[in-house]
């Protein structure tokens, strides 16, 4: 009986839940649809393409280089600013950029946008758009649903399967990125021409406030927060003498006026002395590299050094491109 009355208890109870979840709509998180094994799809949903409709794509390896990054491949952010000017058909643009790139859009009185769709390798974000106009980012990176490209100057060979797979219809035209990171897209645009653009996800909204400042920037920092100091000839002299302490003795008789050779000191050229704890900025790649003397008790930076040369006093080892000169 007891049983019967539980089993009861279970039924209503069961019954009342049933209909309080009447009440709410759940949809699916799309985490949760992944987890499932249910991906996203590589489509625009609910956007209507009308047969005027004219379809940009635009960018580059990368844009005008910022002084700060936008995600944590390492790498410095750059930006394209993006001027359309289309007052008699509507836009779709298709952007796209190797490296972590911040798409800034402004548009002249009587454009309008349908649809902005970016891909690349690093991180790809837009700002200056508002929430009305729909987007899809797709990107090494973010291993989004339509893959990855970006937009060079010869072999554009995805972009008209992608433009077909989203839109219907090929690119219409393609506009290369400079270094300037300025591109118009569609008519020129007259000197009193003014763009509108939206205030609400600006360029600097989208920097990565744990990572520091990239490259000469970044250095400068650490060193007025006394992170890091300036290296001089009396750090490199002790490196050599440590190195030399420290190393098997070498079976060659010695040199007139200079004893048994020592290793070779190493260059000062941009080079620091990393006291605390610190992460390499982004960017120490070329003539932006430097070298790093790490001292005793102090561990290896994080991050990506580049092209940088690091001396360890911790081990008496050398890591890095300039090691070996």
């Amino acid at each position: 009986m007891k049983h019967l009355i539980f089993v009861l208890l279970l039924l209503l109870n069961g019954q009342v839940l049933a209909e309080e979840l009447k009440e709410f709509d759940f949809d699916v998180p799309s985490a949760a649809m992944q987890d499932r094994g249910v991906k996203p799809e590589c489509k625009f949903e609910g956007v209507t393409i009308p047969e005027d409709a004219i379809i940009y794509a635009a960018g580059g390896y990368s844009g005008r280089k910022l002084d700060f990054q936008i995600d944590q491949s390492g790498h410095t952010a750059t930006q394209f600013d993006i001027a359309i000017n289309s007052k008699t058909r509507p836009v779709i643009l298709i952007l796209g950029a190797y490296e972590p790139t911040i798409w800034n859009l402004g548009w002249s009185s009587g454009t309008k946008i349908l649809a902005v769709f970016a891909s690349g390798y690093h991180r790809q974000v837009i700002a200056g758009l508002g929430s009305e106009t729909p987007t899809l980012i797709s990107s090494y990176d973010n291993k989004g649903p339509c893959g990855y490209f970006y937009v060079g100057k010869e072999k554009n060979v995805q972009l008209n399967p992608q433009s077909r797979q989203l839109f219907g219809k090929p690119v219409n035209l393609v506009y290369q990125g400079d270094k300037s990171g300025k591109i118009v897209v569609g008519d020129p645009l007259t000197n009193t021409e003014k763009l509108t653009t939206s205030k609400k996800n600006t360029p600097e909204s989208y920097r990565d406030q744990s990572a520091p400042l990239a490259g000469k920037a970044g250095l400068d920092d650490a060193e007025a927060k006394g992170i890091i100091r300036r290296a001089t000839v009396a750090d490199a002299n002790q490196w050599v003498e440590e190195v030399f302490a420290n190393s098997p003795k070498q079976d060659v008789p010695p040199i007139a006026g200079q004893g048994i050779p020592k290793p070779r000191r190493p260059h000062l050229h941009n080079a620091y002395v990393v006291l605390k704890e610190f992460t390499y900025p982004a960017g120490l790649y070329g003539g932006n590299s430097a070298s790093f003397f790490v001292t005793k008790g102090v561990p290896i930076p994080k991050g990506n050094p580049g092209h940088s040369t690091i001396y360890d006093f911790n081990s008496l080892l050398c890591n890095g491109v300039g090691c070996g000169r």
